[in-house]
């Protein structure tokens, strides 16, 4: 199974990286690395910088752009607690390689003005994708003027360090780098936080044979799915009277019932929170409509036909290569 990739601008070795340091010391102007050690609001950031291995690459001049510089989007500490992270042990929920990875996703080579960050401009990151292409993060601008990347909030820009710009950003961008059903897979086998996570909806989704249509291939569409967290299946099984206690129970329901709730929680289209409509309805792919409530605070209610109570978002705006996909806290009913 395609696992998440890591390859940050070839890699730099720790030899020459340590190097390159001795020359940054000269510097007035502190490295992006140590704006965030000596920065209060970036402390869980140097937590995760140090863990995921990123800490020298943004300690210094960037070799691979004739400016020496990266741009950073980063994640304050309220973007990291909206994912349980508000202290350094809270990190190891997560495993090394995705941590790293996510990290990469928030660089890119050379400066990137605010002034550039414009309603649809793309930037290329760090990480790369299983095509060896790299992962493109998209510029959002509200009708009120607010700027996210992705779906992350832009609440400050062009903080200056001496090998490169830092935007602070109010939610820790999520790319996976592979497409919808690869990256379910990878959660439910614990390849991003060490407990596994959709082992409910990945065998929902097997049982279903709906594995195709949820996958990339060449001129697929792009996509948005509302993904069921396993806690959502359990409390519809207890709803249903059909024990769900463990993946396979979903095999306990009818397969076209199963299908016709799946194409429940997808949408045309690949959308991030803050380009979602609000107080308004929307197609699923099924043929049933969902109900979107307000944008608040980064995300979004979204509640379906047979839903006495909407869901809301557990972890919003993260991008595969087919599309978009945010984690909910209950199963939507057609």
């Amino acid at each position: 199974m395609t696992t998440f990739s890591t390859r940050c601008f070839c890699l730099l070795g720790a030899g020459a990286l340590l190097l390159a340091s001795c020359s940054e010391k000269q510097d007035a102007t502190p490295s992006i690395a140590a704006i965030t050690v000596n920065t209060a609001e970036f402390q869980i950031l140097e937590d995760a910088a140090v863990r995921g291995g990123v800490v020298p690459l943004l300690s210094n001049k960037n070799p691979n752009d004739p400016s020496g510089n990266f741009t950073v989007f980063a994640p304050n500490n309220a973007a990291f607690a909206r994912l349980g992270l508000n202290a350094a042990a809270d990190l190891n929920s997560l495993q090394k390689e995705f941590l790293t990875n996510t990290l990469y996703y928030h660089v890119a080579n050379g400066n990137l003005p605010g002034t550039e960050l414009t309603a649809g401009s793309t930037s290329a990151s760090a990480l790369t994708a299983a095509s060896d292409m790299p992962v493109i993060r998209r510029i959002v601008v509200r009708a009120d003027g607010t700027r996210y990347v992705n779906g992350s909030r832009i609440v400050a820009t062009d903080v200056p360090a001496a090998n490169g710009t830092i935007h602070v950003v109010d939610k820790v961008l999520l790319a996976t780098g592979v497409d919808i059903v690869q990256s379910a897979v990878a959660l439910s086998q614990a390849k991003v936080f060490v407990q596994p996570e959709l082992t409910f909806l990945v065998e929902a989704v097997l049982y279903a044979d709906l594995a195709g249509a949820l996958s990339a291939t060449p001129g697929s569409p792009q996509l948005t799915v509302f993904a069921p967290t396993d806690q959502a299946f359990r409390e519809l099984g207890t709803l249903l009277n059909v024990p769900l206690l463990v993946p396979a129970d979903i095999r306990k329901l009818p397969k076209a019932t199963v299908q016709a709730v799946l194409l429940n929680h997808v949408v045309a289209g690949s959308l991030f929170t803050p380009e979602m409509p609000e107080n308004a309805a929307v197609k699923a792919l099924g043929g049933g409509s969902l109900r979107l409530g307000p944008f608040a605070a980064g995300t979004l209610t979204v509640q379906g036909a047979g839903n006495a109570t909407p869901a809301g978002m557990v972890i919003p705006d993260v991008q595969c290569t087919n599309g978009t996909v945010h984690v909910i806290n209950r199963v939507l009913l057609p």
